[in-house]
């Protein structure tokens, strides 16, 4: 990220073209652009309809224009936006002339959000929730990342912290009073205590988080099996859409296909590999190779063989690999079967729609066994696991060391505190702040 004493603008709108865009600016020179644009300044927080001007006095287009004094506003910092019409020529218009004013320069992405992080506006949990929600592709995900964004996990997340202060200034008034007798049992007895609470109340809240973090990447569903089993029809049906070629002729799909669906609120990526079989095809060889690789890596296997053959058993599995589901495609050419009772199997025709709800409605199913509560949770990601639990150590180790004397307890605590202080974004952080920011589209 570059100064935050320069002035930034972004399209913050959806790619052009589009009916309406939205031009915003942030920085100490933001009313200067709006004054050399729009000719004036208008009132805080009213809409204003002003025809927009270059440097050279040349019209560029009628606008509606909000002016957010700082502090008040999104970024902490003067902000104004500019609701142009969304044709490309507009936009160009409207950067080229923002980037002749002395002060301005385009925002890299994500810095909208982080200077409203570094003024204050919102902590690192709640810009993270600003970002999921972002990119939520699913309703499901949609109320998870906006219960983030609400700062539920962050408020949490202080609470604790405070708690934790307040108890090690119990244990440095001991160390500061040893010399006065009993005084310093009696300040680390009920120091001690809350430090279990915590411990406690902090483990509970990541143990009902457990499952939280896949409903940010969703499930992985691998459509495998030998070649001309029916798996791009049956992507396809998935899919309500022609996402995949389909052909009689055997490997024709040579490269993994990924289609991302929304099953009941819940992301899932189904994907369709090519057919597993020996082949001398060094392009169908590397294609056999990354349907194995996916399979492996995937959540759920649907093992698709045509329900004509019967020699197409499904492949021996780790016991730590995802389950396999035989799915026995064509059936309408032949009939159904007795099920194997030691894996769960479906008949279907992919081509004609047969039995491709009850498929659905069992990866419904498993979906939601495989989320459990995951919308409600206040855990998200991996980097607030691994701080929550470093916290849940350091108090563990505080117990721990209680009669091992004050200092090493105090060190302990201070090493909680700092973890939670990095969960929000407080103190030392520097170092992901890029990695978090960057993630985000230009503009926000």
């Amino acid at each position: 990220m570059q100064s935050p004493d320069q002035t930034i603008f972004a399209l913050s709108s959806g790619r052009a073209p589009s009916a309406i865009a939205i031009i915003r600016v942030s920085g100490p020179q933001t009313r200067a652009a709006i004054e050399r644009l729009c000719g004036k300044l208008p009132s805080p927080r009213l809409a204003q309809f002003a025809t927009l001007r270059d440097l050279d006095g040349s019209a560029i287009d009628e606008s509606v224009t909000l002016w957010f004094p700082g502090p008040h506003s999104a970024t902490g910092e003067d902000v104004a936006e500019f609701h142009v019409h969304g044709g490309r020529a507009v936009i160009a218009a409207m950067f080229d002339a923002l980037g002749a004013i002395d002060g301005l320069r385009p925002a890299e992405p994500g810095e909208f959000t982080r200077r409203a992080f570094e003024n204050g506006k919102l902590d690192l949990t709640e810009a993270e929730g600003l970002d999921d929600l972002i990119h939520a592709d699913t309703d499901r995900q949609r109320r998870q990342a906006l219960r983030h964004l609400k700062g539920l996990l962050g408020a949490k997340a202080e609470t604790w912290r405070q708690q934790i202060i307040e108890a090690s200034a119990l244990i440095e008034a001991g160390i500061d009073f040893s010399d006065e007798g009993d005084v310093s049992e009696e300040l680390v007895e009920p120091a001690l205590k809350k430090i279990a609470a915590l411990k406690s109340e902090i483990e509970e809240t990541l143990n009902s988080s457990a499952q939280s973090e896949r409903l940010r990447e969703g499930l992985t569903v691998a459509i495998a099996g030998p070649p001309n089993a029916g798996k791009s029809t049956l992507l396809n049906r998935l899919a309500r859409r022609e996402a995949a070629i389909v052909s009689p002729h055997a490997g024709t799909t040579r490269d993994v296909i990924e289609v991302h669906l929304d099953l009941d609120g819940y992301p899932v990526t189904v994907i369709d590999t090519a057919g597993v079989r020996e082949t001398h095809d060094p392009v169908e060889q590397e294609g056999v190779r990354r349907a194995r690789d996916r399979a492996r890596t995937s959540d759920l296997v649907l093992w698709l063989v045509d329900a004509n053959d019967n020699d197409a058993p499904p492949p021996e599995t780790e016991d730590d690999h995802a389950p396999v589901w035989i799915v026995r495609n064509k059936v309408d050419l032949i009939g159904s079967k007795e099920a194997d009772a030691a894996r769960a199997q479906f008949d279907i025709s992919a081509s004609r729609g047969d039995g491709v709800p009850e498929l659905i409605a069992a990866l419904v199913s498993y979906a939601q066994d495989y989320f459990g509560s995951g919308e409600m949770a206040l855990v998200s990601r991996a980097r607030h696991r691994t701080l929550l639990r470093e916290t849940v150590e350091a108090l563990e180790r505080a117990g721990r060391s209680a009669d091992k004397g004050d200092e090493l307890l105090a060190e302990e605590l201070r090493i909680a505190i700092h973890s939670l202080g990095r969960l929000t974004g407080r103190v030392d952080v520097e170092d992901i702040l890029d990695v978090i920011f960057r993630e985000f589209c230009i503009g926000k």
